[in-house]
């Protein structure tokens, strides 16, 4: 009697391995380079972006080059081709070099990537700007992460595989929702220092008309 392959292997243990490593590279470097006064904010948002940009960068950036000039990466070889057939299992369009993913993916990786490291530089050198651009990156990370997702709905989800918890819950939830909630509390943190400096500014010169 045969026995279905397990579900969590090593490569599992590798991606997710992976993943945490990037989280422990960004705290280090929040701990590193933001000054000791450093609003908590500061710092939640510096250890996220610094974490999102490494992803996108290395990660997503290996995706985007398994899928271009007629590669797959289910036709691929190497570390990271690995990581992403595990995830293919999940969402069988980033097995295939599906365009509307390996479009999203280019701005995610040329252009988000990017604003996340110009971002971290405005964040150490305490540059107030940072917060128009947060909004901006956020905006990204929400449109990227609603069209990946909204037209695979629309058809009834063909590339899903739901069917355990580790698809499901880690690859499909987990590793998406964090791309929505932390750039909705970033985009709402950044409108708080926009709105306020804006009221500020009015109040002042209107005090100075008078």
């Amino acid at each position: 009697m045969s026995t279905a392959p397990p579900i969590f292997t090593a490569t599992s243990a590798y991606s997710l391995g992976f993943v945490t490593a990037v989280g422990i590279a960004a705290y280090v470097a929040a701990k590193s380079l933001l000054p000791k006064n450093a609003s908590w904010q500061d710092r939640v948002t510096f250890i996220w972006l610094a974490f999102d940009g490494i992803i996108h960068y290395t990660l997503e950036g290996s995706f985007v080059y398994y899928s271009l000039f007629g590669k797959q990466v289910i036709t691929s070889s190497g570390p990271m081709a690995q990581m992403w057939k595990e995830y293919a299992l999940a969402d069988s369009r980033w097995g295939t070099a599906d365009p509307t993913i390996v479009s999203l993916e280019l701005l995610t990786v040329f252009g988000v990537g990017t604003m996340c490291f110009y971002v971290l530089k405005q964040l150490v050198q305490r540059d107030p700007a940072r917060h128009y651009w947060i909004v901006v990156l956020s905006t990204s990370e929400i449109y990227g992460g609603w069209m990946t997702f909204c037209p695979e709905w629309l058809t009834g989800s063909p590339s899903l595989d739901t069917s355990n918890a580790l698809y499901l819950w880690v690859y499909l939830v987990f590793m998406n929702i964090i791309w929505v909630f932390v750039p909705l509390w970033l985009m709402w943190d950044s409108y708080g220092h926009i709105a306020n400096s804006l009221r500020w500014a009015q109040a002042r010169a209107e005090s100075k008309k008078n």
